[in-house]
């Protein structure tokens, strides 16, 4: 069970990173406005979970309270994560006329 855990942990955080190499690419060929601003509010935000998910492979190692605290806190980032992505498609719905 250890090996399937550190498995979808390397898997995940290397999907992580491809994500962030990603965002990091398209950071250069965004506008500037609402959009922009919106999408380095994602970027940073892709940029904190990349950072908690390195922490995953030591999950074993530590006390049961901080791992606690790092789901939690990976939760939280994903629902406002959700909201701006949600937010975001609605401004450019709106900037192109669907609305």
């Amino acid at each position: 069970m250890e090996n399937v855990f550190l498995l979808l942990t390397v898997s995940a955080i290397g999907v992580m990173v491809y994500a962030l190499i990603w965002v990091i690419s398209l950071n250069k060929k965004m506008p500037g406005g609402m959009v922009g601003s919106s999408w380095k509010i994602l970027t940073i935000l892709i940029v904190l979970f990349t950072a908690r998910y390195l922490t995953t492979p030591f999950f074993p190692v530590l006390p049961e309270m901080l791992k606690l605290m790092i789901v939690s806190i990976i939760f939280l980032f994903g629902a406002i994560f959700v909201v701006i992505v949600i937010n975001l498609f609605y401004k450019v719905i709106k900037e192109i006329g669907f609305s």
